[in-house]
């Protein structure tokens, strides 16, 4: 359809479908969500994916369908998804059959990072990076408005460099110690947290958390508020991975705008401000740089997933 002027975006995710009827430029028009619904097979959550699309879709002129999918997507296919549990599924295939439209597949992180890139906080930008901050930690990456996904499609997996090689670091979910992930998640600052509760009982951290199950990515940020020493020993040694990570994608990528979301990235300039400070320094060259990349927080929310998958569609479909 040539004249079309509107795509599907579909983000995909453990407890809900989402999908939206996106224009060219990114604003939704209307949306719908269903149940995921898992443990079931490919072919039937699938389907609702599909009576989602033929719903958005009835009456419109749509080009194609984007769906942000977690796991490792590569040229349509789900080869991996472990919160899925699908192995080498054709999902692209799968759905055109159902839908009669063109149907890309993405990453759901990547494509999130396109939507924000694209429309959101990168909007206009030359680069984006977009780093999730959440129970791991996510990236995507934008260059020149396409998305890197690297050889097989598994590319900007930032939370699995390594930040601190030293024995005594804390492992990562993949196994290896010292991953930005393991150091930088929202996991990662409620474990600092509950370490600074314990050896500190006289601190704000036991007033704000009375059990250590309170404890949430707030809880020293709050701390530090009142002027707690604990609560901002913690703050710093946090915002001093997350600067180290963050740093080291400046230094690889160079990017115009890096783009911080998750619930972490709540706390805006009382993290943002401390995090640029941090970071300055580790950046090369920074003293001597006519330009510099901005660090900011994400924009989109929720709907950087929709918007991103619609976006890739209008890119590749």
């Amino acid at each position: 359809m040539p004249n079309a002027k509107c795509y599907l975006g579909v983000d995909l995710g453990g407890t809900n479908i989402k999908a939206a009827l996106v224009t060219a430029d990114g604003e939704i028009l209307k949306e719908a969500s269903a149940p995921t619904n898992l443990p079931r097979t490919a072919e039937s959550v699938c389907n609702d994916i599909a009576a989602l699309c033929l719903q958005l879709a009835a009456g419109e002129q749509v080009a194609a369908i984007g769906v942000g999918c977690p796991g490792t997507v590569d040229d349509g296919v789900v080869l991996y998804s472990n919160n899925l549990d699908w192995h080498d599924f054709e999902m692209a295939d799968y759905l055109y059959n159902k839908v009669g439209l063109p149907v890309v597949i993405g990453n759901d992180a990547n494509v999130a990072a396109l939507g924000e890139a694209l429309a959101g906080c990168g909007r206009n930008a030359e680069s984006t990076i977009v780093v999730t901050l959440g129970t791991g930690v996510g990236a995507g990456v934008v260059l020149g408005g396409k998305l890197l996904t690297g050889y097989t499609g598994a590319a900007s997996e930032a939370g699995h460099m390594v930040i601190l090689d030293t024995p005594d670091a804390p492992r990562c979910t993949c196994g290896r110690p010292g991953c930005f992930e393991s150091l930088a998640s929202a996991t990662a600052l409620i474990r600092m947290t509950r370490d600074a509760r314990r050896a500190h009982p006289e601190s704000a951290l036991n007033t704000l958390a009375s059990a250590e199950a309170d404890v949430t990515g707030r809880t020293a940020f709050d701390a530090a508020a009142q002027g707690d020493a604990a609560g901002q020993a913690v703050v710093n040694k946090y915002i001093h991975y997350l600067a180290v990570g963050v740093a080291n994608l400046i230094n690889i990528f160079f990017p115009e705008v890096i783009g911080l979301s998750g619930g972490v990235a709540n706390q805006g300039e009382n993290l943002l401000r401390p995090l640029r400070a941090a970071v300055e320094p580790m950046v090369f060259g920074h003293e001597f740089a006519q330009k510099h990349t901005r660090i900011t927080t994400c924009t989109l929310g929720y709907h950087a997933g929709v918007i991103g998958a619609a976006l890739l569609a209008k890119q590749e479909g």
